[in-house]
């Protein structure tokens, strides 16, 4: 077994967890952010569903240039945030599932321009920038879920709405 196909169900674990959460998602609240520095909701929420797109661009190439990356398109409902998430998910589990242990350990960098912000091994980013990322924001999706009275899903035992 290689390390990828070890992260699998991890990694499946994550997805379910998140898509759990991202169908909370209200359509009436993308506009809501609980303070003037926060992230709206829906872009939040379209980060989210978006970040395993980071973890099959990784598996893809050495590095990614946000100085010629061009934007997503904005998610407009909460049907497609679920739509998204599926789509990126399914590529980044298939890049994992074929990459052998040589393909984890090559270096990749994130860059803006010539400004390079951190060159790390690929597993290294898989794991700390696209997983450990996308609970990050999950966690912060659940603080705007609950400030507006919108049950909030358990994603390692049931939740206070769930008990």
């Amino acid at each position: 077994m290689t390390i990828g196909q070890s992260l699998l169900p991890e990694f499946d674990q994550e997805i379910a967890q998140t898509r759990k959460m991202l169908s909370r998602v209200p359509d009436s609240l993308q506009e809501y952010r609980p303070h003037p520095k926060s992230m709206k909701l829906m872009r939040l929420a379209a980060h989210v569903a978006r970040l395993p797109q980071w973890g099959w661009v990784t598996m893809g190439s050495t590095e990614l240039d946000l100085a010629s990356t061009p934007q997503d398109p904005p998610i407009a409902t909460a049907a497609q945030l679920l739509t998204e998430l599926d789509k990126e998910a399914a590529a980044m589990r298939a890049a994992l599932a074929k990459a052998s242990d040589a393909e984890l350990m090559v270096p990749w960098s994130l860059r803006n321009g010539a400004a390079v912000f951190f060159t790390m091994p690929r597993l290294a980013v898989i794991r700390g920038m696209v997983l450990n990322h996308m609970i990050h924001h999950r966690a912060q999706l659940s603080v705007y879920l609950r400030l507006n009275d919108i049950p909030v899903p358990g994603m390692y035992g049931p939740s206070a709405d769930e008990m």
